[in-house]
């Protein structure tokens, strides 16, 4: 290849990937082209991308950027899947489609310059996405809050309720006992 089509593709890389924070690499010679046209459509109908690249040349256009390691989980022909809302349900989508494929291997994953290995993509689709965890800092930074003001309002209401009644009483001309 040329070194002005090379320049091309780095430059056509750059301006793909750059933007990103992860991705999830896969080799996807053994499906079938059928399946592996399913797979991308699915893919697609999740707001997932799936893109083959060159190793090389994309390990040059990612200088500098969030996916610089992404060498490290590039060898052979690769198959990068990025987009969503995170790198974390784009496992997850292709955990959910690689059973239905025969031959799809994961050769890895990188999330804001950590790299995972291919047994670990299963991992990170365990992850909790950016959302959902801070769905659950907010639970965890709420939840005693919401317990101390349950528990205010139930002995505010105890004491509501003793005032009433000693209302009462006093309104039918009742004595109210005194408490030692």
């Amino acid at each position: 290849m040329s070194k002005p089509i090379k320049s091309l593709m780095i430059k056509a890389y750059r301006e793909a990937f750059a933007d990103l924070d992860g991705a999830v690499t896969i080799d996807i010679r053994g499906v079938e082209s059928n399946k592996n046209n399913q797979l991308r459509n699915i893919m697609a109908q999740k707001g997932i991308r799936v893109s083959v690249v060159r190793n090389g040349l994309m390990v040059n256009a990612m200088k500098d950027t969030a996916l610089e390691q992404i060498g490290e989980i590039l060898d052979g022909p690769t198959a990068m899947c990025y987009g969503a809302e995170s790198v974390v349900e784009v496992a997850r989508a292709l955990i959910a489609e690689a059973k239905g494929l025969g031959g799809l291997e994961f050769k890895g994953a990188i999330m804001e310059g950590v790299v995972f290995g291919p047994k670990d993509v299963e991992a990170l689709s365990k992850y909790p996405t950016k959302d959902e965890a801070q769905a659950q800092v907010i639970q965890v930074v709420l939840g005693p809050g919401a317990q101390i003001a349950g528990a205010l309002v139930g002995a505010g209401n105890t004491i509501a309720g003793i005032l009433e009644a000693m209302e009462e009483k006093l309104e039918k001309g009742e004595e109210i006992a005194k408490i030692a």
